[in-house]
């Protein structure tokens, strides 16, 4: 599954697509708007991708302190302020589906 097929199915499906990696369905249920779930999920997907979803997740929150903590635990950088929300969502998502 593509990132733009990921993010379409968590805009208009009920439920995440059968057969995600954990980490396809964390980033699934964040853009379905299910923070709580997404950051739930993320902990249980091995690092460093479950650390890159984490750091993004507290980013879109705001804890900026708490985000900068899991970029460096995923080995990323913490995006300028230029980057949306949107924009790093779809650069994990091909990331992490390999498209």
């Amino acid at each position: 599954m593509t990132a733009a097929e990921l993010a379409q199915s968590a805009e208009s499906d009920a439920a995440p697509p059968a057969g995600l990696s954990l980490a396809l369905k964390a980033l699934w249920l964040c853009k379905a708007g299910r923070w709580d779930a997404s950051h739930d999920l993320c902990e249980e997907v091995p690092e460093p991708a479950g650390a890159w979803i984490h750091a993004y997740l507290h980013r879109e929150e705001g804890d900026l302190g708490n985000a900068a903590y899991w970029y460096h635990r995923a080995g990323k950088a913490m995006p300028s302020a230029q980057v949306t929300l949107d924009e790093e969502w779809g650069q994990i998502a091909a990331a992490l589906s390999g498209s």
